[in-house]
């Protein structure tokens, strides 16, 4: 059976694709006796128009764009889940955009999202920065960034403060007066990392110190578990905190190697986990951070923008929860 068209009804009712188009969209320029005809003609040929069609005529696609990093996607996952089961609700489909460091241009990405005519722009990348979008902004296309923590007339954030989660870990650690702390570097989540330094540095000055204890990956280097296994040969601290579980389990195993124990020559904690620290032992203490939620209350946040709802938030924190486990001692 050969599927009905718009232009099966424009030609039915006698009219313009244009005039088919705003009846169908509820405009009010279309005139009493020619919205009757082209009413008639829809439902003398059971045209049901569909949601891209529908989208077009009103400069709307239903469709958020969601760039994610590809090197982040086991934990990403969840905040993906969340934001998609929102998106059901609202009617909304999701068009996928991956960054590869190297590979990927964020430029050829945000042209290609522009092309697409997309409502607005989800975006959870730490290396996206907001000079790399400002392009978006000029199209009035609303963008909600989770992670980060910012905000304009048209843009959004759903975030969890990193640097408070630090600065409480530390303060807890120089109470007891264990103050050789190091932060081993994340190239892949540059603003996270920063974002714990700065936790650290804040918790060192209030106890009238200086944090020194960042750990910079050399260039010659591919992964933090090369580094660490060099490293812990000739240091040791009493906290290192890594932002991936991934990072915590190289800490771990380099320690090890080294004759460390962990937790009691040294302890170890990561801000975010995934599957696989329920697979490590020891497993890593972390912060629990509420990913499926980022995800659900970042889309929730992009309906409100595409609404115009002059009640939003534009900068939401969730809460987060340190989970001891067996990388630290009570």
């Amino acid at each position: 059976m050969k599927r009905v068209t718009i232009y099966d009804v424009a030609k039915e009712a006698g009219v313009s694709l244009a005039t088919v188009s705003r009846v169908i969209n509820g405009s009010d320029v279309v005139k009493a006796p020619t919205k009757e005809r082209v009413q008639a003609a829809v439902d003398k040929l059971g045209y049901k128009p569909n949601a891209i069609a529908q989208g077009l005529a009103l400069q709307k696609t239903t469709t958020i764009a969601l760039i994610v990093p590809e090197a982040s996607f086991t934990y990403t996952g969840q905040i993906i889940n969340g934001l998609i089961d929102v998106a059901k609700i609202y009617n909304y489909n999701i068009m996928l955009h991956t960054l590869t460091a190297g590979i990927t241009d964020i430029n050829t990405v945000i042209e290609d999202i522009i092309k697409s005519r997309v409502d607005g722009v989800i975006l959870y990348d730490d290396r996206v920065v907001m000079s790399e979008i400002e392009t978006l902004t000029k199209y009035n296309i609303p963008i909600v960034f989770i992670g980060h923590r910012m905000s304009k007339e048209n843009i959004a954030s759903v975030y969890v403060d990193i640097r408070k989660a630090v600065y409480e870990l530390t303060m807890k650690y120089l109470e007891f007066g264990k103050d050789n702390i190091a932060i081993i570097e994340d190239r892949k989540n540059r603003y996270a990392c920063e974002q714990m330094v700065e936790g650290a540095e804040m918790a060192f000055k209030a106890k009238g110190k200086t944090f020194q204890g960042f750990l910079p990956i050399p260039g010659d280097m591919r992964t933090s578990y090369a580094f660490m296994s060099r490293w812990l040969k000739d240091h040791k601290y009493d906290l290192m905190i890594g932002y991936r579980d991934s990072q915590a389990m190289a800490i771990v195993n380099a320690a090890r190697e080294n004759g460390m124990d962990v937790p009691k020559d040294m302890e170890v904690v990561c801000v975010i986990d995934t599957k696989y620290n329920s697979m490590m032992r020891p497993q890593i203490s972390s912060f629990s951070i509420p990913s499926y939620d980022l995800g659900a209350v970042s889309m929730r946040v992009m309906t409100k923008l595409l609404q115009n709802d002059l009640d939003t938030d534009h900068e939401i924190e969730l809460s987060y929860l340190f989970t001891p486990r067996q990388t630290t001692i009570d």
